[in-house]
């Protein structure tokens, strides 16, 4: 079996880390012949106001109408555009297993020691669950 072209599943928050990701899932989409996927996930339960559900979504619309506008203007037609409602974490290990996907590439928000080991982190918990390689951008201010 080939290992590409692959599917790739690109995961969106509009953070710089979710942008450099955003570009390294092109690049290697493009340099592969790879399907891009490109999801974004609302996390709806950090709002208990169902009008401000309203308002997540609608955001998580923005940033996902944007991001696929910069897929498609680096030349990425086959790309498909996911916008789910949930937890970060298992929605987008949940879309990488539906699309079949041989690669996650995700950015991290670089969560300071303590806040790590008491939250964890969506990129943290990707790499723990996922049935598939992922690559996580880091910004350059996250690695000092």
């Amino acid at each position: 079996m080939e290992p590409f072209p692959m599917t790739i599943l690109l995961a969106t928050d509009g953070s710089k880390e979710a942008e450099l990701a955003a570009r390294m899932a092109v690049g290697i989409a493009k340099g592969t012949a790879s399907e891009l996927h490109v999801v974004c996930v609302v996390d709806v339960g950090v709002a208990a106001d169902p009008r401000l559900h309203s308002g997540l979504r609608q955001r998580g619309r923005e940033l996902l109408d944007d991001q696929m506008r910069k897929v498609r203007e680096a030349g990425i037609t086959a790309a498909r555009e996911h916008l789910i409602a949930g937890r970060p974490d298992r929605e987008i290990v949940a879309m990488a297993e539906k699309v079949g996907a041989g690669l996650i590439v995700m950015g991290s928000r670089g969560l300071g020691g303590v806040r790590r080991a008491l939250m964890g982190s969506v990129s943290d918990s990707v790499v723990r669950h996922a049935n598939c390689p992922v690559l996580v951008a880091r910004s350059s201010e996250d690695l000092g």
